[in-house]
């Protein structure tokens, strides 16, 4: 099978699209988790 340059131009937009998605996910830091529910007026006024 031959491959033509549409279908090569397919495939590395393909390759490219997945590493650059892969990358996005490398700036994140710290743990992977949902915040808790924000505490409900702690200060009371004296």
């Amino acid at each position: 099978m031959r491959l033509c340059i549409p279908q090569l131009a397919f495939i590395a937009l393909v390759i490219i699209l997945g590493v650059s998605s892969m990358l996005t996910g490398c700036g994140k830091k710290g743990p992977l988790y949902l915040p808790d529910e924000q505490p409900k007026n702690i200060l009371q006024q004296s």
